[in-house]
């Protein structure tokens, strides 16, 4: 399981350029892998205040991105209502 999550990070940041800061889920599928990582997409000042972004990255069974979609924005210190 880790070597997915890695995966996942690394060919994230390689291809969109977006540096990860955490996995916030994750789950088998029957193509493969389905994991969810959050990246900050625009730094603020105060810090809390800065945008993120949740994108679903979709892995083969062997940990070969397949594709990646940002599912939301928010700012860091918000939480869901």
């Amino acid at each position: 399981m880790p070597r997915i999550l890695r995966a996942a990070r690394e060919q994230l940041a390689e291809l969109a350029g977006l540096r990860p800061e955490g996995v916030s889920g994750f789950e088998r599928t029957p193509d493969g892998w389905t994991v969810e990582i959050e990246v900050e997409e625009i730094p603020r000042v105060p810090e809390t205040m800065s945008v993120m972004g949740l994108y679903l990255v979709t892995l083969d069974p062997e940990g070969n991105l397949t594709g990646y979609r940002r599912a939301r924005r928010y700012e860091r210190g918000r939480t869901d209502s």
